[in-house]
């Protein structure tokens, strides 16, 4: 299999969502078209008066997943995230609200932390203004962790990653909703369609994010690694080099012992996908399917319409995954459906009819955030935009901003904590995101005032726009810890570090109960934690002091943090091999608070 680097042009990552999802749109402009003021896409068929919405999404570096996969009889929009970041709350807010024709909206990803909290807090906000939101996670791939369990409660944290199978489940949910099924009828289908789907994969090399110099991982040349995810995260084990015959027969032995019940009317069909991960080449692909289909009939099943190519990738990624749906007569109808979509297009079948293609108008257009969408550049001597500069700070912006000047010394060191566990982004991410929120505590800070409420008022519009700028599970996390922190200033008549000590009080439990994160599980609540208590203990002192005192504990917890195993999230899955590196959260957060202290010490 093909492992030598792929060659391409180079790419500006701090415009790179921008710029490729303006080409797609530009070259699709018959099927798709932009959101106004969004990282998303529609359907040009899309909003349709009484047709659920189905409306999907995740980080760029996937496609045909997921922009590609928007248009009649797939999904009717899609909000794409930053390079391997799940897409903002606001994004996929505005997304879903361009997309939505009265019926209800099905929200349909991948099971990462990220996205979870992301669509979470869109379905959140959707539901307050009415409209009726249904979630179906994909949960495919078996390398990912343990079986289901029949009446176990599902933890999205814990639960299996949603891989290639995405397709399968988008598909189905897709033509569920065209032909014209209420919001529960598309969710159960989606939901049998994700039950009866299983995936594993396999990678040869590691891909290199736009603009990077080195690989984001490795892969050891003349080895295999099995089970490896789409961001990276390690697989189940590695293995020598594999010829195409040896890597098919892994591929189906691994998914053959995880096959579910077959559903009622099954006759052994199975709708299977030989995706390329992004550099394998299609010859190649081929060569594998060839055993895969002589290993699957010889166990029984029946591929129908079988699929070779790339459907959810991770940029040149050198590797291919197999997904197995099995199929009764609902699911296979589902599948056969036609679909005109970028990436992906099925022809009207013998006992199927043709989409209504109807035109319909186009959606209003949203309302702009507080976030500035476009990224902004670190060209040499030029002020960001909206960045405040020293000396005109107010209160909250200017301890924004003195987080944002550290945090920004040390994104490479940050970014090289988070590729332990996978993406490598969160440096990029939370710097990305703080300048966002300088911006907005900015324009939302009316003056310089003792009064507590003006600086809350500040940082509850610069959690937001943090959380809308950054993406990912660290920008829901951080955008809650400042808007919770905010929403107790604006309630506040004086400063004091007993009202901090209740701020931190009000973020830690909204960060827990947003990412399920306990003290201990080797989160930022590791940092947070020690800083909160060490502010109660030290309430009846001067807020300088404590506050310095209370950012050396957070220091130190987050230095202490790397003896610890993670348990949440995808650092999670890494087991052992998590051990011995601090949390790039808790230490991020240590350094933002440490800047705030210097500040508060001038």
């Amino acid at each position: 299999m093909t492992t030598t680097p792929a060659a391409g042009p180079g790419h500006d990552p701090g415009t790179f969502r921008e710029d490729w999802l303006e080409g797609l749109a530009d070259a699709y402009a018959r099927t798709v078209r932009r959101v106004p003021d969004t990282f998303g896409v529609v359907g040009r068929h899309a909003p349709r008066p009484g047709k659920v919405a189905v409306v999907i999404g995740g980080g760029s570096g996937h496609y045909p997943a997921f922009a590609g996969l928007v248009g009649p009889g797939l999904a009717d929009a899609a909000a794409v995230g930053d390079v391997f970041a799940s897409p903002s709350a606001e994004q996929v807010y505005r997304t879903a609200r361009a997309a939505d024709g009265g019926a209800g909206v099905l929200f349909s990803y991948g099971n990462y932390a990220g996205d979870v909290m992301h669509f979470g807090l869109a379905a959140r906000r959707l539901a307050a203004e009415g409209t009726d939101v249904r979630t179906v996670l994909v949960t495919d791939d078996v390398a990912s962790g343990p079986p289901p369990v029949a009446g176990q409660e599902v933890d999205p944290s814990r639960d299996r990653r949603g891989v290639a199978g995405d397709f399968f489940v988008f598909k189905v949910a897709g033509a569920a909703a065209e032909r014209g099924d209420d919001l529960a009828a598309v969710a159960r289908a989606a939901e049998h369609a994700n039950a009866m789907t299983r995936t594993f994969g396999a990678a040869f090399a590691g891909c290199t994010l736009p603009g990077a110099g080195e690989p984001l991982f490795t892969v050891d040349a003349g080895t295999t690694e099995l089970g490896m995810g789409i961001h990276g995260e390690p697989g189940l084990r590695t293995t020598r080099h594999l010829t195409a015959a040896e890597l098919a027969d892994a591929l189906v032995d691994n998914l053959l012992q995880e096959l579910p019940e077959p559903p009622t009317g099954n006759d052994g069909r199975v709708a299977v996908l030989l995706n390329g991960l992004g550099r394998t080449k299609y010859e190649e692909m081929f060569v594998v399917y060839r055993q895969v289909n002589r290993r699957l009939r010889a166990a029984g099943l029946r591929p129908h319409r079988p699929e070779v190519g790339e459907f959810v990738t991770s940029f040149d990624m050198a590797g291919v995954s197999l997904s197995v749906m099995l199929l009764d007569d609902e699911l296979a109808a589902l599948y056969d459906a036609p679909c005109d979509t970028p990436a992906f297009r099925s022809l009207p079948g013998e006992h199927t009819e043709a989409a209504d293609l109807r035109p319909s108008a186009p959606a209003p257009a949203a309302a702009p955030s507080a976030a500035t969408d476009a990224p902004a550049t670190d060209a040499p001597g030029t002020v960001l935009p909206g960045t405040v500069l020293p000396g005109t700070d107010l209160p909250a912006t200017a301890a924004l901003q003195a987080a944002l000047d550290l945090i920004a010394a040390h994104e490479d060191e940050l970014g090289r904590l988070d590729a332990v566990a996978g993406d490598g982004d969160h440096g990029i991410g939370i710097v990305r995101g703080l300048r966002a929120a300088v911006r907005a505590a900015r324009a939302a800070e009316p003056g310089p005032s003792a009064d507590p409420r003006s600086a809350g008022a500040a940082l509850l519009a610069a959690g937001l726009a943090l959380a809308d700028a950054s993406g990912g599970a660290s920008g829901a996390l951080y955008g809650t810890l400042l808007a919770e922190t905010g929403a107790v200033l604006t309630r506040a008549d004086g400063y004091s570090t007993a009202l901090f000590a209740d701020a931190a009080d009000a973020a830690q439990r909204a960060v827990s109960q947003l990412g399920g994160a306990r003290v201990g599980d080797k989160t930022m609540l590791d940092a947070l934690d020690p800083f909160r208590a060490e502010l109660h203990a030290r309430a009846g002192e001067p807020l300088p002091g404590a506050w310095k005192a209370a950012a050396q504990s957070a220091t130190r917890a987050a230095a202490a943090n790397a003896d610890l195993t993670p348990s949440r999230g995808r650092a999670a899955r890494m087991g052992p091999l998590g051990h011995g590196h601090p949390d790039p959260g808790a230490t991020s957060l240590a350094l933002l608070l440490t800047a705030t202290a210097d500040h508060l010490d001038r």
